[in-house]
């Protein structure tokens, strides 16, 4: 049997890449302290998301909830929904993604390349703001009383976070258990709780931070609009069951600007990043100098950034939203350069 960091030379299909997502070292302080990048985008779709798609699926297929020729229905703003996409396809289920204008354009077409129906809830509504609670009641109005239909409802399945399991083991198993610090962006919770809980079983003792934008209310705060897509609970949505904030050691926010500018710099060292991954970016490269010497800490970073060319990476359309910061873009890049410079 493969290790969790092996995968078998040829598979059947395209679920089985998930995970096995390699680490890569971006950073070190002069006492030896190291930032350690999951890389979620590769996985099948580009992002972690896909991993908990599966588990949510898993789990209603074994609770009896879906059965075959049934049909699958969630609130999303892409990731999820495409990983989703994969797993309709390959066991011959619909899945229907209760959308709004906010998310990436390419995640909205790739949705619909793998086979997925789109409902907008904002056609009416000017702006693209961010549509979550509405998205969540039409879908969740979409699956009730409807014969084998299953509202996967990310931000409250307890199987979201099962999803993410692996990738705490392949964490420990690539550093042998040692980890100090464990850094993941704050959307449904899944992920950085998920990871977060087992890696402390796992390993013992560990800081866990959480980030959200700025205007998004899980760790308090005035709420406003923020353009980072998929992460957040914006004003007017309910914090996931998921988001457990007695594992959470720190909450921080990180807006627009600091997330986009650090988004622009990493990608001038090779690497692209998604939105929400430059926030956790951005707040891992804060804490690292202050971390204690020889210490490891690790970010998890949900999606890459070829989804986001015609925004964060586009000066016209960063510029219309006013978000572009040149000055901003210097000082990451300026930390970047000495800290890589330590390796």
């Amino acid at each position: 049997m493969p290790g969790a960091l092996q995968r078998p030379a040829v598979v059947t299909r395209v679920s089985d890449l998930i995970g096995r997502t390699p680490l890569l070292e971006l950073a070190v302080t002069e006492t030896g302290s190291r930032l350690l990048l999951k890389l979620e985008m590769f996985n099948p779709t580009g992002t972690a998301k896909i991993r908990m798609a599966r588990a949510m699926v898993d789990a209603a297929e074994s609770g009896g909830e879906l059965r075959a020729g049934g049909r699958i229905v969630e609130s999303t703003s892409g990731n999820t929904g495409l990983g989703l996409c994969v797993i309709a396809a390959e066991r011959g289920y619909t899945f229907t993604a209760v959308v709004d204008h906010h998310a990436a354009a390419d995640k909205l077409r790739a949705m619909r390349a793998l086979g997925a129906e789109l409902v907008y809830v904002d056609d009416d509504m000017p702006g693209g703001a961010l549509h979550t609670a509405a998205r969540e009641e039409q879908a969740e109005a979409m699956a009730r009383g409807a014969d084998n239909t299953v509202f996967t409802e990310q931000h409250n399945n307890p199987a979201n976070g099962v999803g993410y399991l692996p990738v705490a083991h392949e964490i420990a198993e690539a550093l042998d258990g040692r980890l100090d610090v464990l850094v993941g962006a704050v959307g449904t919770g899944g992920c950085l709780c998920g990871t977060g809980r087992e890696l402390r079983r796992l390993i013992g003792d560990l800081t866990v931070i959480g980030v959200e934008p700025e205007g998004s209310i899980a760790f308090g705060g005035p709420a406003h609009d923020y353009h980072q897509s998929g992460t957040g609970t914006p004003e007017g949505a309910e914090i996931g069951a998921l988001v457990d904030f007695d594992l959470i050691d720190e909450g921080v926010k990180v807006g627009d600007v600091a997330a986009f500018a650090t988004c622009r710099a990493v990608a001038r060292t090779g690497l692209l990043i998604g939105g929400s991954a430059g926030g956790v970016v951005h707040a891992a490269l804060t804490r690292l100098p202050a971390l204690p010497p020889g210490s490891t800490m690790v970010a998890l970073l949900n999606d890459g950034g070829e989804k986001y060319l015609d925004t964060v990476f586009d000066d016209d359309w960063m510029r219309r939203h006013g978000l572009l910061s040149p000055a901003t873009e210097r000082e990451v890049e300026d930390r970047l350069t000495k800290l890589r410079g330590n390796r």
